[in-house]
């Protein structure tokens, strides 16, 4: 299947973040459905005050993806960092925060319950 970007729906947008959500993208076995997913972030965006509240205050959603542009560098629940730069694949388990090194962009194809789930708890906490 194919999707433009600009056809998948922005879910939120805030100084220095784009979240764009593609639903119903494919099916992984026993993760149910996937979406696919553009993130166009800005260097200095950090999700430590996004994620409070979730379990472990961490996104507990795997992700595959890749990075298309800058740098990202994810920090476990025991704190072990691994850095992403401009054309790795990469995969995220369960349990990271995320911190945007230089403005990047990525595509990431996630469980789409759980992603959805994390995605909708960043949006309460930016409305208050």
């Amino acid at each position: 299947m194919r999707v433009a970007k600009e056809n998948v729906d922005v879910r939120m947008k805030i100084p220095g973040a784009v979240i764009r959500q593609q639903t119903e993208f494919g099916n992984v076995s026993g993760f149910g459905t996937i979406s696919g997913e553009y993130f166009t972030l800005s260097a200095g965006v950090d999700t430590t005050q996004l994620f409070q509240g979730l379990e472990g205050d961490l996104c507990q959603c795997p992700h595959w993806g890749f990075v298309l542009r800058g740098q990202i560098t994810t920090t476990d629940a025991i704190g072990v960092q691994e850095t992403v730069n401009a054309n790795d694949l990469f995969y995220w388990p369960p349990g990271h925060n995320v911190k945007v090194d230089a403005d990047a962009e990525i595509v990431m194809f996630s469980p789409q319950r759980e992603h959805s789930h994390v995605i909708n708890h960043m949006i309460e906490k930016v409305q208050g």
